[in-house]
């Protein structure tokens, strides 16, 4: 039987009451084959550099936050840990966390020629797009048929993600419904579907079908996905911009941690390449027109930036209370500590000249963590390749771990583009690889650091082996919504 229809939930044919129940855990499960789940020095230096000023005409001095003493602020230790236990994704570079973070290591580029379209008459016609995707035993052929991209990609990841972390039929029954949320966000929602019921419009509303409004709003990925799942806790989706990965994973966290529920499905995912996507784009003047040499578009703190590239795809993290995941047997690959979120309040399109509103939403996050800045040794950056988006980054990052010697700092983006609302969960699962492999992958195109950037602060252009402490994933957006998230190995005590 197809995974879609053996993991649906009858609802109408189930009491309520069955899901209400409190279930005792096994501490092991045998998998099961579900076709499923088959088919001080180097600190001066550093904080010299992070003050290089004329970016946008403004002076980067070292930027003054208002806080509250650091005591006010700390909350109360959390008895409910949160464990990531499972990952999913649909990137430009593979379909499995294995493969995806595997082919960052070797420096592999995603980024190619736009296939799904005519773009000749484009400036800018690459993109990290995926080229083919099978939905087969994940998706029903119902939704494959007609659901737009976006969507295919969230309960294509999704299920996967509940694969990865050993949750099979079986499982999935033994868990208490009401506390199973879904929590996976799009900046663009069903673009495509929205974009053909307009056209269709254009000749008669009869033309446009039934599923239009629907299947183009942001929440229908989760919704569908619970569904499947019969999962009845916390379920939406939030749209943040480039920040709606981040926003989704901490709010699940929280869910968690409030008690609301045990295990979350969170993440990201955006299908924005098409036409009507690449020409808004273009006129927003942010992309690479590296036409010719598209592996070499995407290169973060390099001097030849000339703008972001655009991708596609979907990541999911299943997250779990601590000892929820400990009970059932689960495999964890990380602890989620915490983080914070902050508004620029300043320019729809350019983040705050001084990296004010980043500074505020880094510090806010390792206070209510509980987490000493100098613990945070590895940073996967935000860094999308754009001229002034990059440094002031980096000035920021300097202003919060300019003094931590082991800093190692990459981006993502580098070889799979920019995934707009699914950027911040992708780079969270390579987050957490590379907290489970040790390796940091490189950052790609990086063949003349920009001058106000430390080259020793930087990942290079091979893959390094580290110990990450604790690693901060950073994701922003236009509207100046920013967002970091932290993650460390999981310490079994």
């Amino acid at each position: 039987m197809a995974a879609y229809s053996s993991l649906t939930s009858p609802i109408s044919t189930c009491p309520v009451a069955n899901y209400i129940s409190s279930v005792a855990y096994q501490k092991n499960h045998n998998t099961l084959n579900s076709s499923m789940f088959q088919s001080p020095i180097r600190h001066k230096k550093l904080m010299s550099r992070s003050r290089c000023s004329n970016i946008n005409g403004y002076s980067s001095k070292t930027i003054a936050v208002s806080l509250q003493p650091e005591e006010e602020l700390k909350t109360e230790k959390q008895e409910r840990k949160v464990a990531v236990t499972g990952m999913g994704v649909v990137t430009p570079l593979g379909h499995h966390p294995d493969v995806f973070y595997s082919n960052l290591l070797e420096g592999v580029s995603g980024i190619s020629e736009i296939e799904g379209f005519d773009c000749s008459k484009f400036p800018t016609r690459i993109a990290g797009e995926i080229k083919s995707l099978s939905t087969d035993g994940w998706v029903s052929p119902k939704h494959a048929k007609r659901a737009d991209k976006f969507m295919l990609y969230i309960l294509t990841a999704g299920k996967k993600a509940l694969a990865d972390g050993g949750v099979t039929e079986q499982i999935n029954e033994e868990f208490d419904k009401i506390k199973c949320g879904i929590l996976i966000g799009s900046a663009f929602g069903g673009m495509k579907t929205y974009h053909e019921g307009i056209e269709a419009s254009k000749i008669s509303y009869k033309k446009v079908r039934p599923y239009t409004i629907p299947y183009a709003t942001t929440n229908i990925g989760s919704a569908v996905l619970a569904m499947d799942l019969g999962w009845m806790g916390p379920n939406y989706s939030i749209s943040s911009a480039c920040a709606t990965g981040n926003s989704c994973i901490l709010n699940a966290a929280h869910h968690i941690i409030k008690g609301d529920a045990d295990i979350m499905l969170c993440g990201g995912s955006d299908a924005a390449i098409i036409p009507a996507g690449l020409a808004g784009l273009v006129a927003f003047r942010a992309l690479s027109g590296r036409n010719n040499d598209p592996t070499k578009a995407s290169r973060p703190w390099d001097t030849d930036r000339d703008g972001m590239v655009v991708g596609e795809g979907a990541g999911v993290l299943l997250l779990e209370e601590m000892e929820h995941a400990k009970r059932r047997g689960a495999n964890i690959y990380a602890e989620f500590l915490g983080g914070s979120f902050s508004s620029d309040a300043y320019n729809i399109v350019e983040p705050h000249p001084d990296g004010l509103g980043i500074v505020s939403c880094i510090e806010k996050a390792l206070t209510q963590s509980g987490v000493a800045r100098e613990d945070v040794n590895y940073i996967n950056a935000h860094a999308s390749s754009t001229p002034i988006g990059d440094l002031i980054e980096y000035q920021a990052l300097m202003q919060c771990f300019g003094q931590n010697p082991e800093l190692k700092v990459n981006s993502t983006k580098s070889m799979i583009g920019h995934l707009l609302g699914a950027s911040g969960a992708v780079e969270a699962v390579a987050t957490v690889m590379a907290i489970k492999t040790g390796w940091l992958h490189p950052n790609l195109n990086l063949e003349n650091p920009d001058k106000c950037v430390d080259r020793e602060v930087l990942v290079g252009s091979k893959k390094e082996r580290f110990d990450i402490k604790v690693a901060l994933s950073n994701s922003f957006g236009p509207g100046g919504h920013n967002s970091s998230i932290l993650f460390a190995p999981y310490k079994q005590i």
